[in-house]
C-alpha cells in the first residue's frame, strides 16, 4: 500500500494572497472545536515538535474519537489516500499564519506581521510556497 505524506522540508508556506487579515489571528473558539482551532492549539503550543502529517492525523483522530490502540492502523489508512497539506489549512488561508517546515519536517506558526515571517521570506535557503487562495 502506498503511503502519502503532506510533509515539507526547509519550506515556508506563506499566507494566501486573498487572506483578509493583516496579522496572525487565533481561530475563534466554538462549542465544538474547529479544525483550525485544533491545528492552532497543537502547533502553537508545540513549535517544531510535530510534522504536518502528525498534526493532520492527530486532528483526524481527535475528531473521530479514536483510541490510542486504533492509531497505527487508522494512520496507515488515513495516509493511504492523499491528504490536503497545510497550504490548504485555514491557518494559512484565513487566519494569517505562515508555516515553517524545518529540515526535519517539523512545523511552527508565524503571524504574517512578525519579524520571523519576514526573515523566512528573505532567506534564499528556504523554499517558499503560497497557501491556496480561498476563491478560485
Amino acid at each position: 500500500m502506498k503511503i502519502h505524506t503532506t510533509n515539507y522540508f526547509d519550506t515556508f508556506i506563506e499566507t494566501a494572497e486573498d487572506s483578509k487579515v493583516s496579522h496572525g489571528t487565533k481561530p475563534p473558539s466554538k462549542d465544538k472545536k474547529t479544525v483550525a482551532e485544533m491545528q492552532y492549539e497543537l502547533i502553537s503550543k508545540n513549535p517544531y515538535k510535530y510534522t504536518s502529517d502528525d498534526v493532520l492525523f492527530q486532528v483526524f483522530a481527535d475528531r473521530n474519537d479514536l483510541t490510542k490502540s486504533e492509531y497505527e492502523k487508522a494512520r496507515e489508512d488515513f495516509f493511504s489516500k492523499g491528504q490536503a497539506c497545510f497550504r490548504a489549512s485555514p491557518l494559512s488561508k484565513t487566519y494569517g499564519f505562515g508555516i515553517h517546515n524545518d529540515h526535519n519536517g517539523k512545523i511552527a506558526l508565524f503571524g504574517m506581521e512578525t519579524d520571523e515571517y519576514l526573515k523566512f521570506l528573505k532567506d534564499p535557503k528556504i523554499k517558499k510556497v503560497k497557501a491556496m487562495k480561498s476563491a478560485r
